[in-house]
């Protein structure tokens, strides 16, 4: 996040338009939050801003081959809005389920696109936040004032993937690319490939460009876990058979995904290596037991990492059909014609697509302050993963790594709503939360456990982002299966809760 605080302005003294509530950024989240909003709260007036020109977030910003969600769209999707497709989607097929959403709900004139968020400015004395956002190519600042500001933007940067710096990279003939920024006029047919990464990204591109390319060899350091199964669920194909109504098919499917999910994850920690050779298992009907071994089993015990779904085995039956190949090793050097590894083996490549990750993004990389004071994050206490020590009317939705993201955004949003409505019964233009007498000499810790999760990408920011408590009021505790009962429980009147 941006040291300054306050960015000097033109537009600082021009009139702004009033919200009750600034919901910030037009994806998955975004789009939640504002039909809740329109569900719970009806007479709240809102904005979405959005820095993109459409909606969808990631779904509309990554244009990478083949792109898809990694987590069923039952759970993905919006627990309001039935999901009538296969459970793995592509980009295009997100993005019009949520234009539907859009549509249906009459959201469109409320969301205002090409504008990129500078700053965010809260004042005690009005009870309000200021806030100023640039159009457009044309950098024209325009000024909002709200209430309440619901933070949906996400968690990574979208104008840049991360890309570590190999030497000799400057001396490479080809093309690198970021799968973040994939650029239109790429042609891959015939050329030799490397896609740099192991993550659900590299799973997407590989099986998509192997078709069309001469090879493409897929580098990694280490191996990630993977989960293999038909992009199909019976239970909801039989239903379809019995013409039951969609929105019971979402229902019982989504249960059954989430109930399959619970104990999926909650033997991944009681019986991991259980767990482990059922998902090498997997693979291991698609490609030998010996490139199993070499490639694609990972000396972590499963959920450390996210484990991305393979739709129909489509990575490992281009493997094993040989138009793919995967190579562990560490980079020694670029040069002309391709990567040299440290075990001296040489990838020739036309193309290098370095699938590696991304920049945390906190809080949009808005520049906030408090009362004139920059806002440092970090040193805040998280509130359950969504409201902060000393940040007035604001909520972030961060979702699940375990789980589906959108389950986290539907439960902040009935957080949200509820809370907004407790500030009309009080009279109350201002609500945050501190820690209470007994939680003042709690441990303050990071905000993720590292031998719970460590992605790189959360290992790299973890300096940004707020503490955690040694208790569950003060984490982002990833336990969807818990919190989808504690939070309609959440008493608002308990000493954490501070209204003005």
């Amino acid at each position: 996040m941006p040291d300054t605080a306050i960015l000097h302005s033109p537009a600082a003294n021009a009139k702004a338009e009033h919200f009750d509530v600034l919901i910030v950024g037009a994806g998955i989240s975004g789009i939640g939050g504002a039909y809740h909003l329109q569900q719970q709260c009806p007479g709240k007036s809102f904005v979405i801003l959005e820095a993109q020109d459409s909606f969808g977030g990631t779904w509309w910003t990554h244009k990478y081959p083949g792109i898809r969600s990694d987590s069923d769209l039952y759970t993905f999707g919006y627990r309001f809005k039935p999901w009538t497709g296969a459970p793995i989607a592509t980009a295009e097929e997100i993005r019009k389920y949520m234009g539907e959403v859009i549509t249906e709900n009459g959201i469109e004139p409320h969301i205002r696109y090409h504008h990129r968020i500078a700053t965010a400015a809260w004042s005690s004395a009005e009870n309000l936040w200021s806030i100023e956002a640039r159009v457009g190519d044309t950098g024209e600042v325009v000024r909002f004032t709200a209430n309440f500001l619901w933070m949906c933007q996400g968690y990574y940067r979208h104008e840049e993937g991360y890309t570590p710096q190999w030497p000799g990279m400057s001396r490479f003939q080809g093309r690198i690319v970021h799968p973040q920024t994939w650029p239109e006029d790429l042609d891959y047919a015939g050329k030799r490939v490397v896609v740099i990464g192991s993550g659900a990204t590299a799973a997407t591109v590989v099986p998509n460009m192997c078709d069309t390319a001469a090879h493409v060899t897929m580098l990694q350091r280490t191996p990630t876990f993977f989960r293999t199964g038909r992009n199909a669920i019976e239970i909801a194909d039989e239903l379809r058979k019995l013409q039951v109504d969609e929105s019971w098919i979402h229902e019982i499917v989504r249960r059954k995904i989430l109930f399959e999910q619970s104990v999926f994850t909650k033997r991944s920690f009681e019986e991991p290596e259980k767990v482990k050779q059922e998902l090498l298992g997997l693979v291991g009907a698609h490609i030998p037991a010996e490139t199993v071994e070499a490639h694609f089993t990972p000396s972590y015990r499963p959920w450390r990492q996210r484990i991305a779904f393979v739709p129909d085995a489509d990575l490992f039956k281009g493997i094993a059909a040989g138009k793919a190949s995967v190579v562990t090793d560490a980079i020694e050097t670029f040069d002309e014609t391709g990567i040299t590894l440290k075990s001296g083996q040489h990838l020739d490549a036309d193309i290098v697509v370095t699938a590696t990750g991304f920049h945390l993004n906190v809080l949009g990389d808005i520049a906030f302050s408090i009362n004139g004071e920059p806002l440092n994050f970090h040193e805040t206490v998280t509130y359950r993963g969504m409201m902060f020590t000393s940040i007035p009317n604001m909520a972030w939705v961060f979702g699940y790594f375990r789980a589906s993201w959108t389950l986290r955004a539907d439960l902040v949003g009935d957080f949200v709503c509820r809370l907004l409505r407790q500030m009309d019964a009080k009279g109350a233009r201002r609500v945050e939360v501190r820690l209470r007498q007994e939680d003042h000499n709690m441990p303050l810790l990071p905000w993720i456990d590292e031998e719970s999760f460590n992605p790189g990408y959360l290992m790299r920011g973890i300096h940004l982002l707020p503490k955690r408590g040694d208790k569950r009021e003060w984490q982002h505790t990833q336990d969807y299966w818990a919190e989808k009962d504690e939070f309609p429980l959440i008493d608002l009147d308990g000493e954490e809760f501070v209204y003005g």
